[in-house]
């Protein structure tokens, strides 16, 4: 622990330190039961380290087979399913927050244990699976040369890719498995230290707009407001002039964002806070509504106020939005995909599927899989189930670790893009047969 710059003593004390709260109390749905808080001088801080697979899959429920679309992916992060059904995997890794405290130091070590050695792509790669068996027969690089790509969006001809620090459009033509022309820059995006780099893309029900979701700078402020101007917020952005307006603010995460299809509503799974305990604060799934407060830094899970932020702000406070649907504590969800024409039938016929990256900062791992969230009319309906798992394995290692997942509604498939193995897997019905793309 002495390249972390700390006294080995005083390193030992921070990682072995470690908060309570009942693990028994039901924290996901509508309305989870929130223990109290326990603040400690550090989170307790587990991460699985990775393994391979060794020939191994991930499980999936009776009646559904998985097998690896494409593999050799340089940090997978969002998925992009185009008519034709050729699939687009943004690759790369961004961010650039200095580490102002200790804990800051310690805490980004451990999660880099539980990360893939493998540099970021900075790229698009294009998978094509053209006699759909589930495995692509084409794997080539679609779009070269970007700066940590995350989200993607397709409207009306265009492809828009937005990278860590700027919102691009690429003319698309359908089949083409290469574009070399450089992006129009739409709009630039705030990456002033990056702490959270991620930026989440999708466009709205009826094209006209886009949606980028923007984390914030910290975790509670402790950088300072000034940094988090235009942080912690989704951007609405005309697709046509490029011209902005913030749709809503306090939402510290917003790793994915998708269109409900029956309400044409957008929705997006959030990461929240850490430090205020292993069972506190959970991440969550919310429609976004416009001009709404969701009470980052000051309040968490509606109006509970976080008593670390100073000044405190009681009016504002009282404006903050309860989100929609717990997922669980620091379940790290960053994949969003709704269902259309059915889903999967039965069980699987509306609703959402949530990649849930896994924690680092709780005893028990939690997260390391894709849960389905049911949904009854356009609104979530029961608790979460598991649908895909085994990314543990029994040894309390990382086989893989799920971040985009894409509803493929013609081909009745599910992709999920896998970071820590370099991986896209494809979910479909044993008995279904998917039709080749086009």
């Amino acid at each position: 622990m002495r390249r972390l710059g700390l006294p080995a003593a005083t390193a030992a004390l921070l990682l072995t330190a470690c908060g309570g709260g009942d693990p028994s109390l039901n924290q996901t749905g509508a309305q989870p039961q929130l223990p109290e808080r326990d603040e400690t001088l550090l989170p307790p801080m587990k991460i699985a380290r990775p393994t391979g697979w060794e020939g191994a899959s991930p499980t999936v429920p009776q009646g559904f087979v998985i097998t690896p679309m494409g593999s050799d992916l340089k940090i997978p992060r969002q998925i992009l399913i185009l008519p034709n059904g050729d699939i687009l995997v943004a690759e790369g890794s961004g961010g650039a927050a200095p580490k102002l405290r200790p804990k800051d130091v310690i805490a980004g070590y451990i999660k880099s244990l539980g990360k893939t050695k493998v540099k970021g792509g900075d790229r698009i790669t294009l998978l094509r699976d053209a006699d759909g068996d589930g495995r692509a027969e084409l794997q080539t690089t679609f779009i070269k040369n970007l700066d940590a790509p995350y989200g993607m969006a397709l409207v009306d001809g265009a492809l828009y890719v937005a990278n860590q620090d700027a919102l691009l459009r690429f003319v698309y033509t359908e089949g083409q498995t290469q574009i070399t022309a450089p992006g129009e820059e739409l709009t630039k995006l705030p990456s002033q230290i990056n702490h959270h780099w991620t930026k989440s893309l999708t466009a709205s029900a009826d094209g006209a707009r886009l949606y980028v979701g923007i984390g914030s700078n910290s975790n509670v402020g402790e950088r300072g407001m000034a940094v988090e101007e235009e942080r912690a917020v989704v951007w609405e952005v005309d697709r046509a002039t490029g011209t902005r307006r913030t749709l809503a603010t306090g939402i510290r995460n917003p790793t994915a964002l998708a269109i409900e299809p029956l309400s044409g509503a957008l929705w997006a799974v959030v990461n929240e806070r850490d430090e205020l305990g292993p069972q506190l604060v959970p991440d969550y799934l919310t429609a976004v509504r416009d001009g709404g407060f969701y009470g980052w830094p000051y309040s968490y899970w509606g109006k509970n106020v976080d008593p670390r932020v100073r000044p405190q702000k009681p009016k504002l406070v009282a404006e903050a939005i309860t989100p929609d649907y717990a997922l669980g504590s620091h379940v790290a969800a960053l994949g969003l995909s709704f269902v259309t024409d059915g889903g999967f039938g039965g069980d699987f016929a509306e609703g959402a599927f949530v990649g849930e990256h896994g924690s680092w900062n709780r005893q028990d791992l939690a997260g390391y899989k894709v849960v389905w969230v049911p949904f009854v009319g356009g609104r979530p309906a029961g608790p979460p189930a598991d649908f895909v798992t085994g990314f543990i394995n029994d040894k309390g290692q990382a086989r893989g670790r799920p971040v985009g997942v894409a509803f493929d509604a013609r081909r009745r498939i599910l992709l999920i893009a896998d970071d820590l193995s370099n991986t896209v897997w494809r979910v479909a019905p044993v008995a279904a047969q998917s039709p080749p793309p086009g």
